[in-house]
């Protein structure tokens, strides 16, 4: 694929008033958000409830892709259809993560690594066939006493960096994501401060190592207080921060940012977001790429009624899905 077509992918991924809805937890993942609501964690429920997403009448007006887990890209909806064919029929892009998930980093007490390089060509290749147009690399970054040590940061930037090069040799546009944790005590700024050492050190590895950044999304944490710190910045003061640390380290080139959620409540992640686009004057389109802040209350709505509140739990999704559309373009009326 040329980089006009991985150029093309990445601006539709980010089209004015759409985001990406996340649904690539793992079974480990899934069957704890489903735990808590009461559901057994089968293969049948895994798939109903990824079908409850992606059917969602009138999605695609609000959401331009889904990331996808490996076993829900080999699913199919309850008539047969391959849900990456599905969406590609609604104009909805099939994502998939790729990453193998977080492993301690070795030397660095508290401090993690991601894994899953080893044969993901073959595995990009095997995406592509399946229908999947974009991909997804998450780095975890702990702040805490002593860290994230400039060896933690260098090791995921240059893993996020060989996936997206990886990517783009298959015709698939990386996603990378740089996740800097809200757990813990720190305060607003100790985040700013990790979160712009992070995208330097990401961006500086894009370069090294070939990246074309047209062809290229950022998924990012919002610059926030801690989880347990004593003083919670506010809607602006994050919105603030959050765009003067991107707009120090990203590119103009990048075609768009999605934001992750990270653990905020919905109305949080919405509002942050709407704040960021109200102020204007952006070099990228600023969007969403959200899971649990998508899909919390549908689920738990589907839960009471696994059959008979299907509907109801879609259109629980379709209104969180056209908040943060609005929220996208700086519309949102709270």
């Amino acid at each position: 694929m040329s980089i006009e077509q991985l150029a093309e992918t990445a601006q539709a991924m980010v089209a004015a008033g759409k985001g990406i809805i996340a649904i690539d937890e793992s079974t480990a993942t899934i069957g704890k958000r489903f735990a808590a609501v009461g559901i057994e964690n089968t293969e049948e429920h895994r798939r109903r409830y990824r079908e409850l997403l992606l059917t969602t009448p009138k999605l695609s007006d609000h959401i331009s892709g889904a990331i996808l887990y490996d076993e829900t890209i080999r699913q199919s909806t309850k008539d047969g259809i391959p849900f990456a064919q599905y969406m590609a029929k609604q104009g909805i892009l099939p994502g998939i993560k790729v990453d193998k998930g977080t492993h301690p980093l070795a030397g660095c007490p508290g401090e993690l690594v991601t894994e899953g390089l080893d044969g993901l060509r073959e595995r990009l290749k095997e995406y592509y066939k399946l229908g999947a147009r974009f991909a997804k690399w998450r780095a975890v970054i702990n702040i805490g006493e002593d860290i994230p040590s400039g060896t933690c940061i260098e090791v995921n930037a240059h893993a996020l960096a060989r996936y997206a090069a990886l990517c783009q040799e298959q015709g698939i546009v990386p996603m990378v994501e740089p996740e800097v944790l809200m757990d813990g005590d720190h305060d607003i700024q100790t985040c700013y401060e990790v979160t712009e050492a992070m995208l330097r050190s990401l961006f500086a590895a894009l370069h090294d190592q070939g990246v074309l950044l047209e062809g290229t999304i950022l998924k990012a944490s919002m610059v926030v207080s801690g989880k347990a710190c004593d003083e919670q910045a506010d809607v602006e003061e994050v919105a603030d921060s959050t765009l003067m640390c991107l707009k120090s380290t990203v590119p103009a080139i990048l075609p768009g940012i999605v934001f992750l959620s990270g653990g905020q409540s919905d109305e949080d992640a919405t509002a942050h977001l709407d704040a960021m686009n109200r102020s204007g004057n952006l070099p990228w389109p600023l969007s969403f790429s959200y899971g649990r802040a998508m899909q919390q209350t549908a689920l738990a709505h589907w839960a009471k009624d696994l059959d008979g509140n299907f509907a109801k739990a879609q259109s629980i999704v379709l209104e969180r899905a056209k908040e943060n559309g609005l929220a996208a373009q700086g519309k949102w009326e709270g």
